[in-house]
């Protein structure tokens, strides 16, 4: 029973941290959900013989207007009423010890059934090479794999870790312009960086960071994801 206990302890802090990503993201998210209390958790998903089945923790999630206008490409002339680049996120958690290409492609149909527009696969090992694959054959569906052992902590919430914003494609233009840059010319974050995959950054976007500085106070920096 203490295995078993150790067992729900673990998967209730990957749930909170998954559910937390997503409302940092800008997923429609209550507090409550994100912080869900470990009695609450097994509540919900412990039954009797003390067993967490991962399969009930999947959970899916809309985007708020602000989290949509942040992925509103700007108008263009031959497309001046552009829709956003977003949509609803469902998040499964693997039941299975490995993950192969049959997994994945469960996974990959289950998104193109249901119209999700991003799906999160939380697995308790890595992948293989080959079921890595299927994920850009699947765009413009975003598929995003994480391992369990890497949601135990919240990164985010590390005192050391600084706050990372994404900007609007509106915000992104003011801010070249206000520099007389071109997004190139600024600094760079990997699309692998450990926070860039939290907040699930694509490439060619901005994000701003914003740290604590003992002479000023804060001070923010900003980013081109590569």
């Amino acid at each position: 029973m203490a295995g078993d206990s150790n067992e729900a302890s673990r998967l209730w802090r990957i749930l909170r941290t998954t559910k937390q990503m997503c409302y940092d993201r800008g997923y429609e998210l209550t507090e409550e959900e994100c912080n869900i209390s470990l009695a609450d958790f097994k509540a919900a998903y412990v039954d009797e013989s003390g067993t967490v089945h991962r399969q009930r923790l999947a959970f899916y999630a809309r985007p708020t207007p602000e989290m949509q206008k942040k992925y509103t490409p700007l108008p263009r002339p031959g497309n001046p009423d552009p829709a956003p680049d977003i949509g609803t996120i469902h998040v499964d958690f693997s039941s299975q010890p490995s993950v192969g290409i049959k997994d994945l492609k469960a996974f990959a149909q289950l998104l193109n059934e249901k119209n999700y527009h991003t799906g999160i696969f939380v697995a308790q090992a890595a992948p293989t090479s080959s079921a890595l694959k299927i994920i850009p054959s699947i765009l413009p569906t975003v598929m995003e794999i994480f391992k369990e052992e890497d949601l135990l902590v919240n990164i985010s919430r590390h005192e050391l870790v600084p706050k990372h914003t994404l900007l609007s494609p509106e915000d992104k233009k003011r801010l070249l312009e206000r520099y007389r840059l071109k997004e190139t010319q600024l600094p760079r974050i990997r699309m692998d960086d450990p926070m860039a995959r939290y907040l699930g950054l694509k490439r060619g976007q901005v994000v701003k960071i914003i740290r604590k500085s003992e002479t000023a106070g804060r001070y923010a920096s900003y980013r081109w994801v590569i």
